[in-house]
């Protein structure tokens, strides 16, 4: 597979699209070569936590086959957000200027990733957006849909971040934007991690725009989603903002 003559998006640099497996055998090769097809001239980089169903070794024949396509062997199953920050310092270290979040199993569409990508354009973080107009999910289940739009809104109201999917994972960042962001301070796995970086995003002071997206539900594989996850998210949620408004009350008694 060859990127076509004319870079549709030359003027972003080298993009990365970040694709963290871990069992998803029966999504791998069918989320790349959506990929590919979407917008041909980007890289893939797939980040294996060692699958034990034989992820890696599907994305080693992807690669083997593909030059656009890199694999990054981890040791074993960390977390999310740890899967991303090793794909985000592979990226940099390999001279990409935009890193592209992306899940192995269908839920962000390689279709609509052009979008973000074309917001990148006038902001330094894109999020693919659920919850703004012209954004939806579908075959969620009406519990499912009520936790996320509500860990959206409670992390949004708690950190006072003008973003209305702050948990969503479908994201477009700058390299610069992350190398802002104090990456090795982030320790952050899992639901939150994305709630991390999108409040330190706006905390240093630069641009995010959301642009919508269809969220599809997998249709291969199991879910992440477990309960540990969510309690660990709305703990370190109400943390940080509990923190956040005691740091602003105590600067405000400084200065009166």
């Amino acid at each position: 597979m060859t990127a076509p003559e004319e870079s549709t998006f030359a003027d972003l640099g080298q993009v990365l699209v970040i694709i963290p497996t871990y069992n998803e055998a029966e999504n791998i090769e069918r989320i790349v070569s959506r990929v590919r097809a979407a917008v041909p001239e980007v890289h893939v980089l797939v980040a294996d936590d060692n699958s034990p169903d034989g992820t890696g070794d599907l994305a080693d024949k992807l690669a083997a086959d593909d030059d656009h396509v890199r694999v990054l062997h981890r040791k074993g199953k960390e977390g999310l957000g740890a899967a991303y920050l090793a794909g985000f310092r592979w990226g940099i270290d390999n001279g990409y200027d935009v890193l592209v979040e992306m899940d192995a199993d269908g839920s962000h569409q390689p279709e609509e990733l052009h979008r973000l990508l074309t917001g990148l354009r006038t902001a330094d973080l894109v999020l693919g957006s659920r919850w703004v107009p012209g954004g939806k999910v579908v075959n969620w289940p009406r519990s499912r849909l009520l936790l996320s739009r509500g860990g959206s809104t409670y992390s949004r109201l708690m950190l006072d971040v003008p973003i209305r999917d702050v948990t969503g994972g479908y994201r477009a960042f700058r390299k610069e934007t992350l190398l802002g962001l104090g990456m090795d301070q982030v320790a952050s796995a899992g639901y939150c991690f994305q709630v991390d970086l999108a409040w330190r995003t706006v905390k240093a002071g630069y641009k995010v725009a959301e642009v919508p997206i269809t969220f599809v539900e997998r249709e291969h594989g199991a879910s992440k989603m477990s309960r540990n996850i969510v309690v660990e998210a709305l703990w370190r949620v109400t943390a940080w903002g509990v923190r956040a408004r005691i740091d602003k009350l105590t600067r405000k008694n400084r200065t009166t």
